[in-house]
């Protein structure tokens, strides 16, 4: 596991899961900590401003982290979160900036519930878990960005199946299974239009998009995770949470 990787697993895990947040925060994070999760300030102390009572308000906090790959200064990580013997659960996707020695400068994220039931019967969070580095990475990042523009922003439907398998196993709660399903809700108000793409990172057979959708009249954070195989997305993941207004916001926001 790179540096990167280690830190970004150890302020989960030491910080928010183990109650730690001020050492884990100044431990792991570097000259800076620009801060995109738009509840929470900019800073070591903006973390600690949130942290500190959340972890007094959820003293029981069983964090697992499910998948996480590096792409450069790049890190992916997401997670599942129960509080409180499951008062809550939340699903979270994060991307960290990273310096020369793994230290975190930058974060963002996308928190959403969790839920039991999905249209396409797969569990929201699991599936595939292990990067597969005997897949080409740049092959499975050139695949996804094309899909990414041809299918999503232009609307070129006629591609669509040179992109997807059609026996996609789906994870966002609210698309059916398969490529029909997928299908069938590109096409979908719910979907919308996706209007930006901030970022793509890749490493072996999964590869992360990060953007930005607008539908039924909400700008919506989405991050989209998918798993390559032979030439097509195998299977997906998604995770998504409406970008709050602007005088709500603690830093300069999503992107």
């Amino acid at each position: 596991m790179g540096k990167s990787l280690e830190n970004v697993r150890k302020i989960y895990m030491e910080g928010i899961a183990g109650g730690n947040a001020r050492e884990a925060v100044l431990k792991y994070t570097g000259h800076r900590y620009t801060q995109h999760s738009t509840g929470v300030a900019d800073g070591a102390e903006g973390f600690l401003a949130f942290f500190e009572p959340f972890v007094e308000r959820n003293p029981k906090r069983d964090i697992e982290i499910l998948r996480m790959f590096e792409d450069g200064p790049w890190v992916f990580c997401s997670a599942y979160q129960s509080l409180n013997d499951g008062a809550a659960e939340w699903v979270t996707m994060d991307m960290f900036y990273t310096d020369k020695d793994g230290l975190i400068l930058e974060h963002w994220d996308t928190i959403a519930p969790y839920l039991a039931e999905t249209k396409s019967g797969q569990d929201m969070v699991r599936g595939a878990a292990e990067v597969d580095e005997s897949v080409d990475t740049a092959a499975s990042k050139a695949l996804v960005l094309e899909y990414t523009k041809q299918v999503l922003q232009e609307g070129n439907y006629d591609n669509f199946n040179q992109f997807i398998a059609e026996d996609l196993i789906q994870h966002a709660p609210n698309i059916d299974a398969g490529s029909s399903g997928l299908a069938e809700w590109l096409n979908s108000s719910e979907s919308g239009q996706y209007e930006m793409l901030f970022n793509l990172i890749g490493q072996g057979n999964f590869v992360m998009t990060y953007g930005k959708r607008h539908a039924q009249g909400k700008d919506i954070a989405v991050f989209d995770l998918y798993r390559v195989a032979d030439g097509k997305i195998a299977e997906q993941w998604q995770n998504s949470e409406e970008i709050s207004p602007r005088e709500n916001w603690r830093n300069s926001g999503k992107f």
